[in-house]
């Protein structure tokens, strides 16, 4: 359940009573690291992120086997993402992300290769990309832990920066996926696969010659044991009722990546122009959006600016479910992607800042982990819906899932509980 510009002239941070000009936190040369490799190396995913269902669907011809290849993608997310976090603290964020990029760059390259050699069964596919999804959860839980050591766990810090780094994973997608389209017109898909490799290949040099923060993390009785991360939301009376909501919420936001190229292929005629266009339209406004997430949390809460919008952000979905233009189509998504930020960015500062040090990636893959586990299920379920019922049942059931999902996420959000529980640190039991 599971994305600006870079200057902001002279807005401010607050921190404990001292002000901080964001002209400052750009000159920290971490986070612009972090912010370059990631804008890279999201640049060539989202080409990817068209290209790999567009190249099952042109090869296979079946909606189905390409919800099962993308589920594949993102189920380790699900299997190994609580596991992942032990490795994470025991050898650090910038390791994990090292070695994550490393292994990712020659996995997808792998896929075109095969393909171009005559050896690439639907089998092999799904075999490489479900390998390739092993290091999602590690790499994504590395890159949010190193920004609260950058800004001293002040949680609207935290989240300012959370909304930069989502600018930067949402800004390729307003050239990626149009370009795309038009690549895949005059060369194929293959060839895209190869540009995400080179740009893993240099987001792996950016943070190995820059990054110096994300050391591991001495850890304590508190965060002994593989489940530690569990054992904490379980504790948590805030954080704990909005993980399991993630479980609906990223199983229809990961519909989103298979309805779209499904979209475009069996209602708009099969023209990757247009889906290109529609995850173009979502980048725009997910980028607009990162840039005014970053000035609204000087002015609003955290928590209530992302329970806000995520009473919004689901209502566009619904009207893809008529036969609409596809301009309607772009529209609709565009304000989805708008309101995006405005909840995964307070809601990375949330999550980055309140665990203690020793518990951060493991609590962090365990919030993941629970996204994971609706994620394949999302993600699966588009081609078979499909087949029953055609693209109108696929974004009834999509629009229907995440609305559900965000009325869960504000009721336990907005509980008197956890409202007391937002401005309390919850202390480990004694044992």
């Amino acid at each position: 359940m599971r994305w600006d510009s870079l200057t902001f002239g002279t807005d401010v941070l607050y921190k404990n009573g001292q002000t901080y000009y964001f002209s400052r936190v750009m000159r920290n040369r971490t986070l612009t690291a972090l912010l370059v490799a990631e804008l890279i190396s999201t640049s060539g995913s989202a080409m990817t992120f068209l290209a790999l269902p567009w190249f099952v669907l042109v090869t296979t011809g079946s909606a189905s086997r390409m919800s099962i290849v993308l589920a594949a993608e993102i189920l380790p997310m699900a299997l190994f993402g609580i596991p992942s976090g032990s490795v994470v603290a025991r050898f650090g964020s910038r390791k994990t992300m090292l070695f994550s990029d490393a292994c990712r760059a020659p996995l997808i390259a792998l896929i075109p290769l095969l393909h171009w050699t005559g050896h690439l069964g639907f089998a092999g596919l799904i075999a490489i990309v479900f390998v390739f999804g092993l290091f999602t959860a590690p790499y994504l839980t590395s890159q949010r832990t190193i920004i609260p050591e950058l800004f001293a766990d002040d949680e609207t810090a935290v989240a300012k920066a959370s909304g930069l780094l989502g600018g930067a994973n949402q800004l390729p997608l307003v050239i990626g996926p149009a370009l795309a389209g038009v690549l895949i017109s005059w060369f194929g898909t293959p060839p895209l696969l190869i540009v995400d490799a080179v740009t893993f290949l240099f987001a792996f040099v950016v943070v190995f010659t820059l990054v110096r923060a994300g050391s591991p993390v001495a850890p304590d009785d508190e965060s002994k044991g593989v489940l530690a991360g569990v054992r904490y939301l379980v504790r948590d009376k805030l954080l704990g009722p909005m993980t399991l909501t993630f479980i609906v919420l990223d199983g229809g936001a990961n519909a989103l990546t298979v309805a779209v190229p499904l979209l475009a292929f069996s209602r708009y005629h099969r023209n990757p122009h247009i889906a290109g266009w529609v995850f173009t339209a979502f980048g725009i406004g997910a980028v607009i959006g990162s840039v005014l997430v970053v000035k609204l949390l000087d002015r609003v809460k955290p928590l209530t600016l992302s329970s806000a919008a995520m009473a919004l952000v689901t209502l566009p979905l619904w009207a893809i479910a008529f036969d609409v233009p596809w301009l309607v189509v772009c529209a609709a998504l565009a304000v989805t992607g708008l309101l995006v930020p405005f909840v995964n960015a307070p809601l990375m500062g949330i999550i980055s800042t309140r665990p203690p040090l020793s518990l951060r990636q493991k609590v962090m893959t365990a919030v993941m982990t629970a996204s994971g586990v609706g994620s394949p299920l999302g993600r699966l379920v588009v081609g078979p819906v499909y087949s029953w019922d055609g693209n109108a049942a696929v974004w009834i059931v999509l629009a229907g899932a995440m609305t559900f999902g965000a009325v869960l996420f504000i009721g336990a959000a907005l509980r008197p509980s956890a409202r007391d529980a937002a401005n309390v640190v919850p202390v480990a039991p004694v044992t």
